[in-house]
């Protein structure tokens, strides 16, 4: 039997103490360095996962702008569920580029090279870019 309540003898029975209070300054310098070192790495973490969700959300925008873009170039038939589905789902993002330049929109089912949904696209793919080098700008490590 081992009559020392404290089974493990490199713990530290005083909580308040400094736990680097034995360490030599060479190793209290390098301890700070590795502690930094680490905070930069999740920093770099959270960031880059900011990032990609931005990526893929511009991404997921932008594919949906292009299904809509395929749909009135092919001529698809509007009332149809999927191409009903695909156009109410990107009206919100694409009304403020609705009547940029003019379409003829009273020809339902004809092939309608639409640029209005072009410009769309490339109006939220630099959108995406800019948000993503304003975010890496203020919150990458220097």
């Amino acid at each position: 039997m081992n009559p020392d309540p404290n089974p493990n003898p490199n713990s530290n029975p005083n909580p308040n103490s400094d736990p680097t209070r034995n360490l030599s300054p060479e190793e209290r310098d390098r301890l700070h360095t590795e502690e930094e070192r680490v905070e930069i790495s999740q920093r770099s973490l959270i960031l880059s996962r900011i990032i990609r969700i931005i990526s893929y959300l511009v991404s997921a925008l932008l594919v949906l702008l292009f299904l809509r873009f395929l749909l009135r170039l092919s001529g698809a038939n509007p009332e149809n569920m999927f191409a009903d589905f695909v156009y109410n789902l990107s009206e919100p993002f694409f009304a403020p580029f609705d009547n940029l330049f003019m379409n003829p929109t009273d020809l339902v089912g004809t092939n309608v090279f639409d640029v209005n949904v072009l410009v769309a696209m490339g109006a939220y793919a630099l959108l995406g870019w800019l948000v993503i080098r304003l975010i890496y700008s203020f919150f990458a490590p220097q």
